[in-house]
This record gives structure tokens, C-alpha cells and sequence, in this order.
């Protein structure tokens, strides 16, 4: 087996980390973030080890853990280092692999290669977790646009946040995406409530067909 899944957003703190963890949980996946920036508190690898409780062979180190909470490449030049593409290409796994970015798609990750660049050396189908509330439009077109210019594969948009019909009906219609569904806000996040919520509103062969 190797299905290979990118999860990224249309920006940062939209909730792209706690999908990744739905995902890996739901495919009983192995996550890898490539990229971490920002060691003094909870890392994305720990959230998602934490929210999915899945045991440590469900999860891979990162290539780079860069202390300041920045922009992968402004954090890479504060550690004094300068972070080698070539070094992100995605391993081979027995399970599927889910690869989390960061940030929107723009993010540098040297003064020359942004992060959308890497996905489309990878080749590797992109899932697109977007907001619901306002704005979502206009940053869900604009990163589908950039994914296309690159000729970045798209499996499909993932809505994260409260219901907004009409926002997701725009974005897949003028989008011509295919919505994959919606996590909800979850007032707890749980392994279990997390579970559940993908079970309600994702279908788990959306992912690896």
C-alpha cells in the first residue's frame, strides 16, 4: 500500500491539524509532518498522537523541528540553518500516509521554494481544509487557483467550522471542487467525539480511492 494524502489549508489556525488527526484515525493511518515550527508547546505530531491516541508506530519524526513559532523559513534562518527541500520526499508506508503542511500553501520554506512547490514535486493528492465563516471564498478559489497553476492534484475541499450552506455551495460550484464534507466545531475534542464526528460526515473511501 501506498496512498499518500496532503492535508493543507487556505490559511493557519483553520483546522487543518485536528482533520489530519480525524483522517489518521479513521484510516488507521501513519501522520507525518515534514515541517514543525514552534518546540515550546504542544507540537502538531503530539496533538495528533494525543487526539487520535494511536500508538507510536502511527507516527513519524519530523524532518525539521525549528524552535520559533514562525514561518518555516524565518524560523529555519533563526536556528541557524537553511531547511533542504530534498529532503521532505514522503517515505513509503504499509498504511496510508498522511502528510500535514503548514500554514496556507504560499508558506516559505527557504527564501526560494514555497511549500506548494514541495506538493507538486510529491505528486500526491491534496485534500484543501477550509474555513466556513467569511473570507472563505475568496481564500478557497485563490488557493484552488494555485494548486491548478502547478498542476497540483486535488482529491477535494474539507469545510471545517459551523454550517454555512451557501459558502460551500459557492466554493464547489465556482471552485469546480468536489466538497468532501464538513467537521463540525466540537465543543471537546476527544478521540472518541472525533471518531464520531468523521463517521457522521466524511465517507472513508473519499480518501483512498
Amino acid at each position: 500500500m501506498n496512498h499518500r494524502i496532503v492535508v493543507t489549508a487556505t490559511d493557519t489556525g483553520v483546522g487543518k491539524t485536528v482533520f489530519a488527526a480525524a483522517l489518521t484515525l479513521a484510516l488507521s493511518g501513519v501522520y507525518f509532518k515534514p515541517v514543525q515550527s514552534g518546540l515550546d508547546e504542544e507540537t502538531d505530531t503530539d496533538a495528533v498522537r494525543r487526539l487520535t491516541g494511536l500508538p507510536a508506530g502511527h507516527f513519524l519524526p519530523e524532518r525539521y523541528r525549528l524552535r520559533s513559532p514562525l514561518s518555516p523559513h524565518r524560523s529555519a534562518e533563526i536556528d541557524g540553518m537553511e531547511i533542504d527541500p530534498g529532503q521532505l520526499m514522503l517515505p513509503r508506508t504499509e498504511r496510508p500516509l498522511i502528510v500535514e503542511g503548514a500554514g496556507g500553501l504560499l508558506v516559505p520554506l527557504t527564501r526560494k521554494i514555497l511549500y506548494i512547490d514541495v506538493f507538486a514535486r510529491w505528486g500526491a493528492p491534496v485534500i484543501l481544509c477550509a474555513r466556513t465563516t467569511l473570507g472563505t471564498i475568496n481564500h478557497t478559489l485563490l488557493s484552488l487557483e494555485a494548486l491548478r497553476r502547478r498542476t497540483v492534484p486535488i482529491r477535494g475541499v474539507v469545510f471545517v467550522g459551523d454550517e454555512n450552506p451557501d459558502n460551500e455551495r459557492t466554493i464547489a460550484e465556482m471552485g469546480s471542487i468536489r466538497p468532501l464534507g464538513r467537521l463540525p466545531r466540537l465543543a471537546e475534542l476527544t478521540r472518541e467525539r472525533l471518531a464520531r464526528a468523521f463517521a457522521e460526515n466524511f465517507r472513508s473511501q473519499d480518501f483512498v480511492a
